[in-house]
């Protein structure tokens, strides 16, 4: 079994038993962290896609330790004006341990929404609906007031034509 969990806003795919680097959590190590927002679970019996959450499914895990990740070294350069600056930073990380997805009840008790994806829509249908919008957006770039022409520039006359 597996999900895909959001934080940070950040997507991960996550599995009882792996370990998770993520950005700083405000939790103390060996705490025991929930997270909430599940997009999506995979099992034997399927998948099942959240809109845009699954309802009822929340992934279980333990703080094992805070920690810094590799510096990154920022140098911005512009050639031949002397300009060089070098920065960087460490980012601050979290690694959690997964203990536990949990899903609702049953999978029937989940609304069918949730666990069906839209049906593909035929190119006769989805280019009737779509087509309102483009033209809509045609009709505002074409009443938009054009620039004028720009005037070419007067070429000079030799010393033999100015004669």
């Amino acid at each position: 079994m597996y999900a895909v969990v959001d934080s940070g806003g950040k997507q991960y795919r996550v599995e009882p038993g792996r370990t998770l680097v993520l950005d700083r959590l405000d939790a103390e190590a060996g705490a025991s962290v929930t997270f909430d927002r599940v997009l999506l679970i995979g099992d034997d019996e399927g998948v099942t896609v959240g809109t845009p959450t699954v309802s009822g499914a929340s992934v279980r895990g333990t703080v094992l330790e805070h920690g810094r990740g590799p510096k990154v070294i920022v140098f911005r350069f512009r050639p031949k004006a002397h300009y060089r600056r070098r920065t960087g930073h460490r980012s601050d990380l979290t690694r959690v341990r997964i203990d536990e997805i949990a899903t609702a009840a049953t999978r029937a008790a989940a609304p069918a929404k949730a666990r069906t994806r839209k049906p593909a829509q035929s190119k006769a249908g989805a280019a009737s609906e779509s087509a309102a919008p483009r033209r809509a957006a045609a009709t505002k770039t074409a009443a938009a007031p054009k620039t004028a022409p720009r005037k070419r520039a007067a070429t000079r006359k030799t010393a033999a034509e100015s004669e």
